[in-house]
């Protein structure tokens, strides 16, 4: 999978449709969440950085952490003076970070991580005392939206929101809710992502 990344990393900006989710995302959390310009953020499965760069001028510090060196490489060079992303090229799930944050989040990267409960998990222990997740990701559904690149790498065609509540709240976090983010419209039907938000308890 993180082989797939890399090759794509170069054109993944190009077109309209992952600049108007990223727009989408940022907008919902940022109307669900305050965001101060304390917080030190984790955004998983950075990529190329499309969401962390809408966020950095808000908060102290943005930390990416992707698995694709190749998509890391593309988001650093976007990197500027005035804002800046840092990144991390590690497996969080088996090897931690030791830096614990304010808040998390993430766009569409959650339905290529197998075990989500352990993603949670993981999660909840990378943040600091009274911390948010911002989790954005697809709707369930039959396996169409991957199909013309192929399903590889994707262990979840979209989430079922009662059973990802119920994985968020034994994983400790509290107050789950669930937004309308965003609807991606293709020729082969409509496809509604999420925003799920909780706080660490």
């Amino acid at each position: 999978m993180t082989e797939r990344f890399d090759k794509v990393a170069q054109e993944w900006d190009s077109g309209d449709m992952r600049q108007n989710i990223a727009s989408a995302v940022f907008k919902t959390i940022a109307s669900r969440i305050a965001l101060l310009n304390t917080m030190e953020i984790m955004d998983f499965g950075t990529g190329t950085g499309l969401l962390s760069f809408k966020l950095a001028p808000m908060v102290r510090s943005v930390t990416g952490v992707d698995l694709s060196a190749g998509m890391l490489e593309q988001l650093e060079a976007k990197n500027s003076a005035a804002v800046h992303v840092s990144t991390v090229l590690q497996d969080i799930m088996s090897q931690p970070l030791k830096q614990t944050f304010n808040g998390i989040v993430s766009s569409m990267a959650m339905h290529h991580v197998e075990n989500t409960k352990a993603l949670f998990e993981t999660f909840y222990a990378h943040l600091k005392r009274d911390g948010f997740i911002a989790i954005a990701d697809l709707e369930e559904e039959d396996g169409t939206f991957h199909a013309q690149h192929g399903n590889d790498g994707v262990h979840h065609l979209g989430f079922n929101k009662d059973l990802l509540r119920e994985t968020i709240e034994k994983a400790g976090f509290k107050n789950v809710r669930f937004h309308d983010a965003y609807t991606i419209k293709r020729e082969d039907g409509s496809y509604p992502i999420f925003l799920v938000t909780a706080m660490k308890s």
